[in-house]
């Protein structure tokens, strides 16, 4: 069950999740470039509107104007094998980045303008370097520790899923199979998924360890 669980989960959760890094950082560091700009209010005020929605009006609209009255998806169903299921992941894909784009954007943002205030860039543009130059080679780079444990902190997320988008497209991953098993009292189920889920919360915090000391020479593993 979780094995087959496993493969439908992570087809939904890690597409959109690796697109959400590049629009997210990419979005966030050109805001911050050009903050106070029309571009950067615009991008804080869209960010601000898409976390004042709640996920479930997002997919009911999306599955209704989509793929019920435009017809462009299927509005729900599975199909386990690799060649057959990407047809009902594409709507689920467009709704799961929706859903990572308004706050990731705004957490980068606030990254990248700390940064932009720090000793070491007015340093930078002091020796001569041009504005594009500062943010790409120094405050990008310096910005990747807060940005890798945001990252890494939403990572068991492509295990337990997205459990409303899970339920309502008929996706039968983790996410549903903890719902239900929490609803029928399936304890072997809900052991399982429990030690999973905190063997990936441990997995992927020292996987960020790791990632520190390869981004940061400073950082030394004791």
């Amino acid at each position: 069950m979780i094995d087959d669980g496993f493969s439908a989960t992570l087809s939904l959760t890690v597409p959109p999740f690796l697109v959400s890094i590049f629009f997210c950082v990419g979005l966030g560091l050109f805001a911050a470039f050009r903050r106070g700009s029309l571009f950067d209010k615009g991008i804080v005020i869209t960010c601000l509107a898409l976390l004042s929605i709640s996920s479930l009006v997002y997919i009911l609209a999306l599955q209704y104007f989509l793929a019920y009255d435009m017809g462009l998806f299927p509005i729900s169903g599975w199909d386990p094998s690799w060649t057959g299921r990407w047809q009902y992941l594409v709507l689920p894909w467009i709704i799961l980045s929706v859903l990572l784009l308004g706050g990731n954007i705004l957490v980068y943002r606030s990254v990248f303008m700390d940064e932009a205030y720090q000793d070491y860039t007015r340093t930078a543009r002091a020796k001569g370097l041009s504005n594009t130059a500062v943010w790409t080679k120094h405050i990008l780079k310096n910005a990747m520790i807060p940005i890798i444990t945001v990252i890494v902190i939403e990572m068991p997320f492509l295990i337990t899923g997205a459990v409303l988008i899970e339920n309502f497209f008929g996706i039968p991953g983790l996410g549903g199979m903890l719902v239900k098993a929490l609803n029928e009292s399936d304890f072997p189920v809900i052991k399982a998924m429990t030690v999973i889920i905190s063997f990936a919360y441990m997995f992927f915090n020292l996987l960020s360890d790791l990632i520190y000391g390869l981004v940061d020479p400073r950082i030394k593993l004791g």
